[in-house]
């Protein structure tokens, strides 16, 4: 019932919100179709980074770590931020003590009764770099927006019925609903009215800044300079430098090194992986400058990472 995340980081990308996702991918995702008959409660206890819960039938009400009640309607979505424990339960003014504890190994699949309710779960762990980036830009629970759950029906009966079957392929195209899944919520929570999205997620969309990033992203080996930057956006390079610093809150070239020490700390996770190695595919072709700025920007050496 709980995904297991993938150590596999793309370097390049086409957008910064797209590039979050290119080493958050679900492998094995345990989907099963969880049959709740009430009274049920469900206490996740994995502590995992990032928990999507989705109701497929029926509602629930989301209890977090500090007490705090969220309703989840009929084909709801909520997002939890980890790591902390949080209880799903029918009704939230009944006390059961013997909640069934939810790890990553567990799942649960049957059929559907009259009156039975079901979700669905994933749950994803991040430990270095960029995933760490997309948790700073969340709040502890994110509720999805209606106009997002409007258009999610028809792939919600599709996973409850690949849930329930048994055919060729099963757990890919769970895994894949599963990432779809999450990337569309997250980005409808911070296209919702009033929403309070990162700067660089809004920064993209500014016909200048936006442009700069993109290529930021799609070439972070690149030997960048704010003229060269500049040039892709097709401004000035004191013009590119206001606006970007304006918008994203950062000068471009931090913003490059801090994204590549990010890529970087996932990639020294990689069995086999080598600081020069590393510090190549990120832009750098001397070892002892990347140790140092990735000291610099993480607070720890490289090889003390791996």
């Amino acid at each position: 019932m709980h995904s297991k995340p993938c150590a596999i980081v793309y370097v390049g990308g086409v957008d910064a919100f797209g590039d979050l996702f290119r080493g958050v991918r679900a492998d094995g995702a345990l989907f099963g179709r969880t049959v709740l008959t009430s009274p049920w409660a469900l206490r996740f206890v994995d502590g995992a980074s990032l928990t999507m819960c989705t109701m497929i039938n029926g509602s629930g009400w989301l209890i977090s770590a500090d007490g705090e009640r969220t309703h989840i309607p009929p084909r709801g979505t909520v997002i939890v931020r980890g790591p902390a424990p949080f209880e799903i339960v029918d009704d939230p003014t009944r006390v059961i003590d013997d909640a069934l504890d939810i790890r990553c190994a567990t799942t649960c699949s049957s059929t559907l009764g009259d009156g039975d309710s079901a979700m669905v779960v994933g749950a994803y762990t991040f430990e270095r770099g960029v995933g760490r980036r997309l948790l700073a830009a969340l709040p502890p629970v994110i509720v999805a927006p209606e106009e997002c759950n409007e258009g999610d029906d028809a792939v919600l009966r599709f996973i409850a019925e690949e849930a329930a079957a048994d055919r060729p392929g099963q757990q890919v195209v769970l895994d894949r609903l599963l990432d779809w899944l999450l990337v569309c919520t997250l980005r409808a929570w911070f296209d919702r009215p009033g929403g309070d999205p990162p700067a660089w997620y809004q920064a993209q969309g500014d016909p200048v800044v936006g442009q700069a990033l993109r290529a930021l992203h799609s070439d972070p080996a690149r030997t960048w300079t704010v003229a060269s930057l500049a040039s892709e956006a097709g401004v000035s390079r004191a013009a590119l430098a206001k606006r970007f610093t304006a918008l994203v809150g950062e000068p471009p070239l931090t913003y490059l090194t801090g994204w590549r020490m990010d890529l970087a700390a996932d990639l020294l996770a990689e069995p086999g992986s080598t600081v020069a190695a590393v510090a190549r595919r990120v832009g750098y072709a001397d070892g002892f400058a990347f140790s140092a700025a990735f000291k610099r920007v993480r607070g720890i050496a490289p090889s003390a990472l791996r």
